[in-house]
C-alpha cells in the first residue's frame, strides 16, 4: 500500500558487518524501527544463508580495527586528493 507505514519491533537483531572480505555478527539485542525509515523488510533463512567462500568471520574487535583502517586509508586518500588539486597541474 503506497503511503503505509508501520512501526517494527525486531527481537535478537544483529548487524553484520563487512570490510572487504572480513564480516562479523554483532548482536544488537531488541530494536524499535519507525515504520517511515524501513524500505525492505524480509526474513533471512540462517539455514538456507551462504556467504562467498573468500568471507572470513572475525571477531568484533577485529572487525572494529579493520573498519578503522578502512577509514583512515579512506581519508588518507581524499586529503592526498585534495593537495593533488592543489597543485593543478593542468
Amino acid at each position: 500500500l503506497p503511503g503505509f507505514s508501520a512501526n517494527v519491533v525486531l527481537e535478537g537483531a544483529c548487524e553484520r558487518v563487512i570490510v572487504g572480505n572480513l564480516y562479523c555478527d554483532i548482536p544488537l539485542g531488541l530494536y524499535v524501527i519507525r515504520g517511515e525509515n524501513v524500505v525492505l523488510i524480509g526474513e533471512l533463512d540462517l539455514e538456507k544463508e551462504e556467504l562467498p567462500s573468500h568471507m572470513t568471520a572475525v571477531s568484533a574487535a577485529e572487525i572494529k580495527r579493520a573498519q578503522k583502517a578502512e577509514r583512515e586509508a579512506t581519508d588518507l586518500k581524499g586529503s592526498m586528493r585534495k593537495r593533488m588539486e592543489f597543485l593543478d597541474f593542468d
